[in-house]
C-alpha cells in the first residue's frame, strides 16, 4: 500500500490477500489500514468492491461474530454462503462455524 492510496484501495488491497478459505472481520482490515474505530467504512468499501476491475473476495470479509452482514449486498442473497461454503467454509444460519479457527487477522499475518 502507498500512503497516498485511498481508503478504499487499502481495503480492497488488503482483502485481495484474504487465503483462499479464511474470512477476517471489518474491524480488523480497518484496523490494520490504520483505521480502528472504522469498521462500518470498510462495509461501504466492500459493498462498492463490484466496480472494481480486478476482483476483490468481498464474501471473506463479515462481522466480528462471524455473521454474514453484507449478504444483502451481493447480487443474490445467498451468494455470499455460497461462495464461503465453495471454498469449506462451514456457515450456518447465516453466520460462520468456528469463526476464531479460520480468522485471518491481517495485522498478525502481514
Amino acid at each position: 500500500m502507498k500512503a497516498d492510496d485511498s481508503f478504499f484501495d487499502k481495503v480492497f488491497s488488503v482483502v485481495r490477500l484474504i487465503p483462499y478459505g479464511r474470512a477476517t472481520s471489518y474491524g480488523a482490515i480497518a484496523e490494520y489500514v490504520g483505521m480502528k474505530g472504522s469498521s462500518r467504512m470498510v462495509g461501504w468499501a466492500m459493498n462498492a468492491s463490484h466496480s472494481q476491475a480486478l476482483p476483490v473476495p468481498a464474501h471473506r470479509v463479515v462481522n466480528r461474530n462471524g455473521d454474514l452482514t453484507g449478504k444483502h449486498h451481493f447480487p443474490s442473497p445467498n451468494l455470499m454462503e455460497e461462495l464461503l461454503k465453495s471454498e469449506g467454509i462451514e456457515v450456518v444460519d447465516d453466520r460462520i462455524v468456528d469463526f476464531k479457527k479460520i480468522f485471518w487477522n491481517p495485522s498478525e499475518e502481514l
